[in-house]
């Protein structure tokens, strides 16, 4: 956007309004209140970041051996899981075949000298790494956020052991608490509307066609369809049902419910450490 800058460096640099100057540079006449909120907004996108990889890298060493077959997620946690993979594979020589769950994931994998493979010549995995939106005390998780949850479940659900990243901002209680977008559902496009419809006729809340940010009209996703963003009125008691019961929509392709397929969950914490759920 005109006339805005980028925070390049948090320590050497101050962003005031349109221009970013050095720290040395900063006249006196500059709050101390501004300069204390920008020092913790750094401070706190560096603590996320932290968990974030804290979390992934604690899954690879812990999930991943030699000969694996393995389902690659998707999202920003996944980025430093890929990175720890291909750590691992040059340093130890692992024979690792990487299985991807959306564009993105296969991208990563390709850049980063991975093995690359799809379910059609590896139906079966021996472990899926992703990441998640929201995980609640059940481990029942919101995934979609994205837009990549139909590929996403196809390869956890072909998985034998189906493990989650996440950093500690994604731990709720029940669904919802954390995570305020809704529930994710691909749709197939000529349906959007009439599925919308049935949504709050049969469950409540509110429904809305998710659009696209850097393109006019709605989010696309890597399978040509749609997605709606259910919003929840109140927590439903059985994730399960309600998941079945959506997925009974006519033109409805997959919900971003996974439920009671999580075998391990992997939370980095603020402070670096990883707080293990399972």
């Amino acid at each position: 956007m005109a006339g805005t800058s980028v925070l390049l460096h948090c320590r050497s640099l101050v962003w005031i309004g349109s221009r970013v100057v050095t720290s040395g540079a900063i006249n006196n006449n500059i709050s101390f209140i501004v300069k204390q909120s920008v020092r913790d907004f750094c401070s706190k996108m560096s603590a996320a970041e932290l968990a974030k990889k804290a979390a992934a890298c604690a899954a690879v060493d812990n999930h991943v051996t030699d000969n694996c077959m393995l389902g690659v997620g998707s999202g920003s946690t996944i980025v430093y899981a890929v990175e720890r993979l291909a750590d691992r594979v040059k340093t130890e020589n692992l024979k690792v075949q990487c299985v991807p769950t959306s564009f993105q994931a296969r991208q990563l994998i390709i850049n980063h000298g991975l093995n690359l493979s799809d379910l059609e010549r590896t139906p079966e995995l021996d472990v899926a790494i992703d990441g998640a939106d929201e995980v609640d005390d059940q481990m029942n998780l919101i995934k979609g956020g994205g837009g990549c949850l139909t590929q996403e479940k196809i390869v956890a659900a072909n998985a034998k052991y189906f493990v989650v990243i996440a950093d500690y901002r994604k731990r709720s209680k029940v669904l919802g608490e954390q995570w305020k977008k809704g529930v994710p559902i691909e749709v197939i496009p000529m349906a959007y509307k009439p599925v919308m419809s049935q949504l709050c006729l049969q469950f409540g809340g509110k429904a809305e066609l998710r659009m696209a940010k850097a393109k006019a009209g709605p989010v696309v996703t890597d399978n040509g369809n749609f997605i709606i963003d259910w919003q929840f009125d109140a927590v439903p008691e059985n994730w399960k049902s309600v998941n079945q019961e959506i997925t009974l929509i006519p033109g409805v392709v997959e919900t971003g419910l996974f439920v009671n397929m999580a075998k391990k969950v992997y939370f980095g914490m603020d402070d670096g450490t990883v707080s293990i759920k399972e």
